[in-house]
């Protein structure tokens, strides 16, 4: 059974950032994948049915409810994933599955992989999943979101502190593997997201590094703000 993990998110300002980076940074290891310049850019496509279940179930705060989404990382094909995210009893789980850059080409085109038998038996678990989804629920991509995040970790309680910064969404989907790509921010100006994610706990030198004294914990999906503002 997948392990489920604890996850916060608050909305901050560019103050918060910086205060944040300055107290979490000298208790917690910067993600390695963030290399020289501190951050990456996470795009992700997310996918729904015809009926728009996802995201109905989203706003209505449904228990418990998934989301399925390819993710790839400064906009390279290098580490493409297929993933999905559970949410339960206030906890989440992710399962995820490698795809190549073709496999990757034809689910955003909304094109299902080949599901002849012996095909079929040598995808991932999930992605054999994705793809009964695709023909029995008409699966396709709705909306993508984009954002750089600056990732902090902690072994201890497996603990990840995210900034993620210029929240946008989009529906350019030829161009997800580009640099460039047509896109709108969600949030106003100088307006990021927090979030912590941990499994049994939160060690008390973290937590009293991310106390600010006025950060309140919010509901935030940015597949679902992404949908309204596309929808809108």
């Amino acid at each position: 059974m997948k392990k489920s993990r604890h996850e916060y998110k608050f909305q901050i300002d560019e103050k918060d950032i910086a205060l944040i980076k300055a107290r979490v940074g000298t208790v917690m290891q910067k993600d390695v994948h963030a290399k020289e310049q501190g951050f990456y850019q996470i795009r992700s496509i997310y996918f729904d049915d015809i009926a728009d279940t996802c995201y109905y179930q989203n706003e209505a705060g449904t228990d418990p409810r998934a989301k399925y989404r390819i993710r790839i990382y400064n906009a390279q094909d290098t580490a493409i994933r297929l993933e999905k995210k559970v949410k339960q009893r206030g906890k989440t789980r992710k399962y995820t599955a490698p795809l190549t850059r073709n496999q990757a080409d034809l689910l955003i085109a909304g094109k299902p992989l080949s599901m002849e038998s012996q095909a079929f038996e040598a995808y991932p678990e999930l992605l054999r999943e994705f793809l009964v989804l695709m023909r029995i629920r008409h699966m396709q991509p709705k909306v993508m979101t984009v954002y750089d995040r600056i990732p902090y970790v902690d072994a201890r309680g497996n603990v990840r502190v995210t900034l993620d910064r210029n929240i946008s969404a989009s529906t350019d989907f030829a161009h997800f593997f580009e640099k460039d790509l047509k896109k709108e921010p969600i949030l106003p100006p100088g307006r990021h997201l927090l979030e912590v994610k941990y499994d049994e706990f939160l060690p008390a030198h973290i937590k009293a590094g991310l106390d600010l004294g006025h950060l309140r914990q919010i509901t935030f999906s940015k597949y679902y703000l992404c949908r309204k503002r596309k929808k809108a």
